[in-house]
């Protein structure tokens, strides 16, 4: 079989020469010799290239500040640019729609993109001594983006502090060392916020129960981090009652019966109905009713008639896939309300004459596309605005053909005129801005390239 390996084998022997002249008797490179050395050239042509590039996104940032701090915090604010305090005090602001260009421009989400500009303008602007370091290839772009983004909590002597100490190291500093000079920075310089961040620790808790790597096998991987004494009721609660599963034939193991208990936790507590009560008088002030958790999955017609050998769902409540054997069995465990509804046709033309969104257009929308369709977006359809492709007020229409989800941030920058788009088909689309041309569709986005003229105005 051909691998197309077979040159490996035929590279021509290299010289090794001193001052030009060839050392007699030296032994020929080998194949691995060769492909090492051209490795470490690429590495080197590769670590020239992203200094270049972060050398321009800071140009790009000095181009597109702010200088009304005003404006810093109204994100929210449909169709008005704003400046974003993409890094630490004394760093500039920058445009927030000239953000989401550059985003689509690098493949990044708005999130990320505002985060690797955040860390490019912290370190051209606050640790002027390492990006001196960077751009002359002396520390990595990569670890110097890693050490802007612990500074960026720091105020402005605290990060001159740590630049003045750290960029000398930068190159060979481990992360422990980072982390520990910029929180002894910030005692030294900020010893409120400092105490601040000592009282605020207990917000480090947190119950991530996993559900957003959920395996196909329907297991959702999560973690904890609780107050000790919670953590012992907790634990205490589901080992008594993993003990008693055994007890009563539950042959799982001990692990399994554990994760069990919890589930039979929170079904009794759900069930429950809350009384808030006045903390004066103890007079019962409201009643929060029980509740019980939808899930939703979609099921091939073979599957939900039996037939779920080889068979593939999706999890609607988690947007994974699972398999349908695995569905059948929590159907057949669990107590519940099992509703089946009819495929939805996410291609239907069923308009409304009003500017409001009914949810079962809503739902179509949301089924169709998952999360933003702005180039590279992956933020959830559901936390998403539904926006009217051509303005409801210019006539477009109230219905699927018509809506997309975008999020908060890049359905400001679409009212704002400075992207366009259209829909192709369902659930295909083509964006335009002032610097290139994307297509979105299921498969992801696909870049068209740059583009010369600004978007037609409205």
């Amino acid at each position: 079989m051909d691998l197309g390996t077979a040159s490996l084998f035929d590279l021509p022997a290299a010289r090794v020469e001193v001052d030009g002249a060839t050392l007699s008797g030296a032994a020929p490179a080998s194949a691995s010799d060769v492909l090492l050395s051209g490795i470490r050239a690429v590495q080197g042509v590769i670590a020239a290239q992203e200094v270049e590039k972060v050398r321009a996104v800071a140009e790009w940032a000095a181009l597109h500040a702010v200088d009304d701090e005003t404006t810093a915090a109204t994100l929210t604010e449909r169709g008005l640019d704003t400046g974003v305090p993409v890094a630490g005090p004394g760093a500039p602001l920058v445009s927030d729609f000239a953000v989401m260009e550059l985003a689509a421009v690098l493949g990044r989400t708005l999130d990320s993109g505002r985060s690797y500009v955040g860390q490019v303008v912290e370190l051209a602007w606050r640790l002027p001594r390492t990006w001196t370091r960077v751009l002359a290839s002396e520390v990595p772009v990569w670890k110097a983006l890693k050490i802007a983004d612990t500074t960026r909590i720091l105020p402005a002597d605290a990060a001159a502090y740590v630049d003045r100490h750290l960029a000398p190291f930068a190159h060979g500093m481990s992360w422990a060392q980072v982390d520990r000079l910029v929180e002894e920075a910030l005692v030294r310089f900020d010893p409120d916020a400092a105490e601040e961040r000592r009282r605020d620790a207990d917000e480090t808790r947190h119950v991530d129960l996993g559900l957003d790597q959920v395996d196909i096998n329907g297991i959702a991987h999560g973690s904890t981090a609780l107050d000790l004494p919670d953590a012992l009721d907790l634990e205490n609660a589901i080992a008594r009652r993993a003990k008693v599963r055994g007890q009563m034939g539950d042959t799982d193991s001990l692990d399994a019966r554990r994760a069990k208990a919890l589930g039979e936790i929170a079904r009794e507590d759900l069930t429950l109905d809350l009384h808030v009560a006045d903390p004066a008088t103890g007079e019962i002030l409201r009643t929060v009713r029980g509740r019980s958790t939808e899930l939703v999955f979609h099921l091939s017609e073979a599957a939900l008639h039996g037939n779920v050998e080889g068979s593939v769902a999706r999890c609607g409540t988690t947007r994974t896939p699972i398999t349908a054997a695995q569905v059948k069995d929590w159907l057949g465990t669990t107590t519940g309300t099992i509703i089946v509804r009819p495929v939805r046709d996410l291609a239907g033309h069923q308009p409304v004459d009003s500017y409001e969104i009914p949810d079962r257009i809503r739902a179509q929308v949301t089924t169709r596309d998952h999360h933003c369709v702005f180039p590279h977006c992956a933020k959830p359809a559901q936390a998403c605005d539904l926006d009217h492709i051509e303005p409801h007020g210019g006539g477009g229409e109230t219905c699927a053909c018509n809506l997309a989800p975008l999020c908060r941030g890049h359905h400001r920058l679409k009212t704002a005129n400075r992207a366009r788009y259209r829909m192709l088909t369902p659930g295909t689309y083509l964006w335009t801005t002032t610097v290139g041309s994307w297509l979105v569709d299921p498969t992801g986005t696909h870049d068209l390239g740059p583009r010369r003229a600004r978007p037609p105005e409205r």
